[in-house]
Order: structure tokens, then sequence, then C-alpha cells
């Protein structure tokens, strides 16, 4: 692969990084100003629809999306760049460019394999940025690692799907603007095959039956910026059979086709946020003086920003790596590559990150620099969209299979 960026990349990354100068960085405080004068914390700060309006503006919008016809048009090796910039304030900047989860999933789910009236109704609306929307996979009662335990059940009953289930930690679910959730669940749970007993069907948040019950906090945080992680009921959810995405049947192999690129996207904005660590890193170690000497000058300091470097630099070509192979041989020649920047990124960066507030000392975890809300998202993303272990297992298994 040629680890240049090509022409186009590199005028994206030079307008993008003007972007966050300009208008993402200073909007960081703005929008926690603004939050807590709202009237529900899950509403949109001002500022935010103004970074979306100048971003849409500006041409930097739907970057994420390699269908032409929907979005940017760029390849995963193109956007791979951009999102690390974006991941440098990851609550503000993806949400201004209509780049943020769970919505980038899931106008990739209905791109690929919603039909034209889904498209119409709900992933114009998205690719607009006129709503958001929800992904319900993971439940409480269960594993949800294995998507084979999942237990809420899609069943037919006429013209219509009746669901029944409970789910949590559902992304975006919090913020009133979210209009629509893709639910997955089991239409055939006696089936032989388990990878053939799950669907997915849109369900209106309005819809009689649905119900946010609440946020879950992670790590303490609430994650207003995403819209929440919220525990949601649905009981005895009626909504019409044209809803169901696919064929009864097809819901995991549409999980894996939308997780393959989140995941990605994922680790490419970790990077960012692990080059953001290191900045204010740095930017504390040479302003602050301890035992008779700059923390710069302090060894151990020097090794955590030496390691840190040594560690992203490995970390960048490896997901650089994997978008390329994604580009040219699809995801599922990529799987390998998928999964080890998966089990590799958010590990690094939690360490990175854990260097940065040690060096910050109370500072680091306090609400006055944003190291404490990086890491509790980095050390997230060694569960979400699959634990770390589920990804070892299976790339253990594709290893021992050469020598079996």
């Amino acid at each position: 692969m040629d680890f240049a960026y090509d022409a186009r990349t590199e005028e994206l990354r030079t307008r993008l990084l003007a972007f966050m100068d300009e208008h993402v960085y200073p909007a960081e405080a703005v929008a926690e100003e603004q939050r807590a004068r709202l009237a529900s914390p899950w509403d949109t700060p001002q500022v935010v629809e103004e970074l979306k309006a100048e971003a849409r503006r500006q041409g930097l919008w739907n970057l994420f999306l390699p269908d032409a016809r929907y979005g940017a048009g760029l390849t995963n090796l193109q956007y791979a760049p951009l999102a690390e910039i974006t991941g440098r304030s990851p609550h503000l900047a993806p949400t201004a460019l209509n780049c943020a989860a769970p919505d980038t999933g899931n106008m990739e789910l209905l791109a690929q394999f919603g039909d034209e009236a889904q498209r119409k109704q709900w992933l114009e609306p998205l690719l607009a940025g006129e709503i958001r929307s929800a992904f319900a996979m993971t439940e409480p009662e269960v594993a949800s690692s294995d998507a084979t335990n999942i237990e809420t059940r899609i069943r037919r009953d006429g013209d219509e799907y009746v669901v029944d289930g409970r789910k949590w930690y559902i992304s975006g679910a919090m913020n009133p603007d979210c209009r629509i959730f893709i639910v997955m669940g089991k239409t055939d749970p006696d089936g032989a095959d388990p990878r053939r007993q799950q669907s997915m069907i849109l369900v209106p948040r309005d819809t009689p039956g649905v119900e946010v019950r609440r946020a879950m906090q992670v790590y303490g945080y609430e994650d207003h910026s995403h819209g929440g992680h919220a525990e949601v009921l649905f009981d005895d959810v009626r909504v019409p059979a044209s809803h169901l995405i696919g064929e009864e049947g097809s819901g995991f192999a549409i999980a894996q086709a939308r997780l393959g690129p989140g995941r990605i996207h994922h680790c490419m904005r970790l990077i960012g946020m692990a080059e953001r660590a290191v900045e204010l890193m740095c930017r504390r170690a040479v302003s602050r003086t301890a035992f008779g000497k700059p923390l710069a000058g302090q060894g151990v300091v020097q090794n955590w920003i030496a390691d840190a470097r040594v560690t992203i630099e490995q970390l960048r070509l490896l997901v650089l790596k994997t978008a390329w192979l994604m580009d040219t041989v699809g995801n599922r020649g990529a799987h390998t590559e998928i999964q080890a920047i998966k089990i590799a990124t958010p590990r690094a960066v939690v360490d990175i990150i854990d260097k940065a507030v040690q060096a910050h000392g109370a500072g680091g975890v306090s609400q006055d620099f944003p190291l404490a809300e990086l890491w509790a998202a980095a050390r997230t993303l060694k569960l979400a969209d699959g634990p770390d272990e589920v990804h070892q297992r299976s790339l253990a298994r594709r290893e021992l299979k050469k020598y079996v």
C-alpha cells in the first residue's frame, strides 16, 4: 500500500484541521455552558447546530459513507485520517460532521440493506442531520457478545410484526431527536441454525409500547453529546411487516456487516483521542515543575511520552493497513486485521490517556480537562462492538487453523 495521502485526502485534512481549530475546540466549553441551561440535559446545545450548519456549508458532511449516492464517496483509506482528526474532540466533532455513532452504522445499514421506502423515510432525514437514530441489540439478561443469546422476540401477526424485549445501553436513545430504532430480535428462536434465528426491524420511537426507561451511565458519565445510552422496553410493540429489514433470518449477517466498518471507525477516532492526550501531556510537562525541575525533565514522564509516540505510530499503520484491505479485498478479507485493531487500539489508547491523567495529577481526573472523559470513552470501547475477549477467541481460532 502507498502510505502517502492522496490529493483529495490532503485537501480534506487541511480543511478539517482548520474547522477543528476555528470552530470545534472553541465550542467545547460553550457546549457545556449551554447544556447546563437547557430544559433537559438531553436537548442539543445551540452551538452544536451551528457547528453542523458550518460543517455542511464547508462540505465536511457525511464523510464516512463510501457510497457517493449518499455521502462523500471516500474510501476507508481516505476517511481514516479524517476520522482520526475528529477523534481529538470525540464528543463534539463527529456529531458536527454527521459522522457520529450510532447514526453512521445505521445509515450504512439502511443504505446497504434497506428498501426504497425505508431509505426514503429514514435514511434521507438521517443523511440531512434532521433526526437521530439508535441501534437496539444489547440486552441486560444475556451475554450479548454472543448474538445468538438475544431474547427479544419479533413475531409475525398478519400484516404486522410484534416486538417484545428489553434492551440496554442503546446509544442515542435519550436524544429527543432520536426518531427510529433498529431492533435486533429473534423471529425463529427454535431454528436449527442459530445464526438464522435473528432479524432486524425498524421501530419508530413513538410507537405504542416503546418505553425509554432511563439513561445508563458510563463510568459515571451520561454522555449527553451522543444522546446517552438508554434502557428501552418493547412491550407488545406493533409495526407494519414492511418495517422488516431484508428478510427473516438475515439479522445476524446484517449485524456483522454493520459492525465491521463501525469497529474501524472507532479505532480511527481512538488514535485521535490518543494524539489529544499526548498533546495535553506534553503541554503539562513543559509548564509544571516538580522536585526542582520541569516534569518534562523527569525520566519517567519522558518514557511515557516516547512510548506513547511509538504506540500511536504503530496503531496508525495497522489501522491504515486494515482500511486499505477493506477497500481492496472487502470486509471479509480484512477480518483478521479488523479484529486485530479492535483488540490493540482501545487497550493501548486507554494506557496512553491514563499516563496523561497521571501527568496532570488531580487535574487529570477533573472536569477542567477532557482526559477523564476521554479515558471513560476509550475504556468503554474495549466492550463496544464486541469485547476484546470475543475478538481474541476468533482471531486465535483463525491462526490455529493454519496448523490443524
